[in-house]
């Protein structure tokens, strides 16, 4: 049986874990972004699917095809931050189910049923972007995960020629508490979000 994390791990991830919009001069390493992905990849998804892909925008020329791709209000922030991911969904992803999920024909459940490769998709592609989240905490890094950008301009800068369409971005890297950090917002109450049935 697994132990509890320590309260300690439990601020960390999400008690006093917060969304960044200012960041330090402090860079992410290729090797923190492997890291990085070497937890994301256990994350569970159905029949082992795995479509998400992700594009770590780090350098300035990648930031440069990025950036006028981002609403106006996401844009300095993300120009700032060490690396913007962008979490995206592979329309093709059951290609590679024969290897990824080989017990059973499980690419066929697929074949032919566009919008069951649609749903599928987005739904397990954001559910790894949370564990991208996830593990960045987990790594002591920060993040500030977003909408707001020109999905289509988006896959045609990054994805061009492939099924993959944008998701989300997230920007990673280390935090500035001292600047642009607004007062926790609210949430709901177990007995407002949650049933017991």
């Amino acid at each position: 049986m697994s132990e509890m994390l320590s309260d300690t791990a439990l601020d960390q991830l999400f008690r006093s874990a917060r969304t960044f919009n200012a960041w330090l001069p402090k860079d992410v390493t290729d090797a923190q972004l492997h890291q990085l992905y070497e937890l994301v990849k256990f994350g569970p998804t159905s029949a082992n699917c795995s479509p998400m892909r992700l594009v770590f925008v780090k350098s300035q020329a990648a930031k440069a095809k990025l950036a006028p791709l981002l609403s106006e209000g996401n844009r300095a922030k993300s120009l700032a931050a060490p690396v913007t991911a962008i979490v995206a969904n592979d329309h093709a992803f059951h290609e590679k189910l024969t290897r990824l999920f080989p017990h059973a024909d499980a690419k066929s459940w697929f074949e032919g049923n566009q919008a069951l490769i649609d749903t599928t998709a987005f739904r397990n592609a954001t559910l790894q972007g949370a564990y991208v989240i996830l593990a960045a905490r987990a790594l002591g890094l920060d993040c500030g995960p977003m909408s707001g950008f020109d999905n289509a301009g988006v896959d045609a800068a990054f994805f061009a020629g492939t099924a993959i369409k944008s998701n989300f971005l997230i920007n990673m890297g280390y935090g500035d508490a001292s600047r642009d950090l607004f007062p926790r917002s609210p949430r709901l109450s177990f007995d407002e979000a949650c049933l017991i049935a």
